[in-house]
């Protein structure tokens, strides 16, 4: 019987209703009671005791409070699943660069919570704390210039930035390997690595020539790489961990 369905609870105030009826009707006021009087008298009320509790369930399950679904803490700000989604896995010192998109929050103030596009000098826009040059930095060190920048006009702001999409720190696997492309370096990548993610070196490539080619500050770095030293063991400093803008060249 489903009594908490289509019914519900007006169903069971009128069932209780003609159980007592059917309970008062009984001939009580019969000098002489037989058995079978007696047992219909208790089996009308069980069968009110039954509907009665399952009334007061009904009533109570009603008129319970619902439960708060923020975070235990009032002091730390819940991150949703869809927002844990939304982050790409991005190393904790990804540098943030032209073209990459942020989503910056700022816990409990209305809108300010905003998804922002790195400009092509590297600066960005935020309510109230103005233009900030993030370029170079990662997402904690931007936040904390934020913070800082905020906290003028809101007392203790808990700021939070995410790389939703991280598309500046690029390398360039060029030469004789099966895929040379540009990868986009969302994590700390060494050369090993890098080589992995164009597919390898081909039957032809000159493993021990490999070059690591960095331009920065006007200026032109090149670092050598011998692939048979490194993959044996050897010289594993040549191996070096890559930098936006790297070009890997396989003769």
């Amino acid at each position: 019987m489903d009594i908490y369905g289509a019914h519900g609870a007006p169903y069971l105030c009128l069932r209780l209703i003609t159980e007592l009826s059917m309970v008062a009707s009984l001939p009580l006021s019969v000098p002489i009671i037989t058995l079978k009087d007696i047992k219909s008298m208790f089996a009308r009320l069980r069968t009110v005791f039954i509907f009665a509790l399952f009334a007061l369930a009904f009533l109570a399950g009603a008129c319970s409070p619902v439960k708060d679904a923020g975070p235990s803490d009032p002091e730390t700000p819940a991150v949703s699943s869809e927002n844990k989604a939304a982050m790409p896995a991005v190393s904790p010192g990804y540098k943030i660069g032209p073209g990459d998109v942020l989503r910056i929050s700022v816990w409990k103030e209305e809108g300010m919570e905003q998804e922002i596009l790195v400009k092509p000098g590297g600066g960005i826009t935020f309510p109230l704390a103005g233009d900030i040059q993030a370029s170079g930095l990662t997402t904690q060190e931007l936040a904390a210039v934020l913070k800082s920048k905020l906290q003028r006009y809101i007392p203790n702001p808990v700021v939070t930035v995410s790389v939703l999409q991280a598309v500046s720190n690029k390398i360039y696997v060029v030469g004789k390997v099966n895929r040379p492309g540009e990868y986009n370096a969302t994590h700390y990548m060494d050369v090993l690595q890098a080589l992995s993610l164009a597919g390898g070196l081909t039957p032809y490539a000159d493993k021990d020539e490999i070059k690591i080619i960095r331009r920065s500050d006007g200026k032109k770095q090149v670092f050598e790489f011998d692939y048979s030293k490194v993959i044996s063991g050897r010289n594993l400093e040549m191996n070096i961990l890559l930098e936006a803008g790297d070009t890997i060249t396989v003769p």
